[in-house]
């Protein structure tokens, strides 16, 4: 409820835009470099740089160059960074076993960066979707997504990214229960500081197409992921999920895609003030990205009008592929 305010002309509300000076003191939300995590894209290789053509700007990066990247990351004041590896089609398959194998490609570059950059936060992906043969978050069983047999594939690929040394565990399977036994699993391997940030209300959105072109998993989805993600109709279930998280033992919970879920951002962060995050994805990427390399938009202006509007909703950071750029520009100010 907006309250009693003094009439015109006693109450000018151009007064406190009328300097630079008063806007910044008068500004309600500020976007900070330590409210940013920079998702990348691992494959293997050696100096290997390869760009993603859905997502001009964003390339997949050998273990040795995301290891410059995230020293990078760390200079520009950036907290925290995430990891998607690109897996080798050939070792993909129905049961994903390499998702837990300890020299996986995420699990290297893991420690590579941890090793280089040891105060840079690392969080990684839990799904089986980049080792999965199906292209699905779980275990595929007659075209049914089976869910507790897939909790238990996640404990294991859990446990191998803790003992690589994730920081952050980015849940993204949408599987019931997965959060519980994920917390249970890390306690009693001795993994109690290993933060779990859950993509507690994850929609199945059109926006996440470019990212599958990133992951290689575009061709090997076979339908799609309606049994397990949100239906884009619903704003309620998205608290019932995100309260679920929270009793399971999540740290953090994410809302997923950004921009067109705001207002579930708004409700969860009204409803629980825990950390709440958003994802800026792929999606959203291209389009501002596109729009501005062909002079539609102001670029840099455009991006950082969108990442404010995630602190505005409410968010405590965003998942961004425009990490490093509004990073550059919020130092420069």
């Amino acid at each position: 409820m907006i309250p009693t305010q003094a009439p015109f002309p006693a109450l000018r509300f151009r007064r406190l835009r009328a300097t630079a000076a008063l806007r910044a003191l008068a500004q309600e939300n500020v976007l900070g470099c330590g409210d940013l995590i920079w998702p990348l894209f691992v494959r293997d290789g050696r100096s290997i740089r390869e760009p993603v053509a859905s997502m001009p700007g964003v390339e997949r990066l050998s273990i040795d160059n995301i290891v410059k990247v995230a020293e990078e990351a760390a200079s520009l004041g950036i907290p925290a960074i995430c990891l998607f590896p690109y897996t080798d089609p050939a070792l993909k398959t129905e049961a994903c076993e390499e998702a837990w194998n300890p020299e996986n490609l995420a699990n290297r570059a893991i420690r590579a960066i941890k090793a280089a950059v040891p105060e840079l936060a690392v969080m990684t992906d839990i799904a089986l979707d980049p080792y999965n043969a199906n292209g699905h978050d779980g275990l595929v069983r007659d075209g049914v997504i089976l869910n507790d047999e897939t909790i238990e594939a996640l404990v294991r690929m859990a446990l191998a990214q803790a003992e690589a040394g994730a920081d952050i565990l980015g849940p993204s399977d949408m599987m019931d229960g997965r959060i519980g036994a994920l917390r249970g699993a890390l306690e009693a391997a001795g993994h109690k500081n290993v933060a779990i940030l859950s993509y507690a209300a994850k929609y199945a959105s059109a926006f996440y197409g470019p990212f599958r072109d990133a992951v290689g998993a575009s061709g090997a989805l076979k339908g799609d992921k309606k049994t397990y993600q949100m239906n884009p109709g619903n704003s309620d279930e998205a608290l019932r999920l995100v309260a679920r998280d929270l009793s399971e033992g999540a740290d953090m919970v994410m809302v997923k895609p950004g921009m067109p879920y705001l207002d579930i951002c708004r409700r969860v962060k009204d409803a629980f003030g825990a950390p709440t995050y958003a994802y800026q994805v792929s999606g959203e990427y291209a389009m501002i990205r596109g729009a501005a390399d062909r002079g539609w938009v102001d670029g840099d202006k455009v991006m950082m009008e969108s990442l404010l509007a995630f602190k505005r909703a409410g968010c405590d950071g965003i998942l961004t592929y425009f990490a490093p750029q509004a990073a550059r520009i919020l130092r420069a100010q």
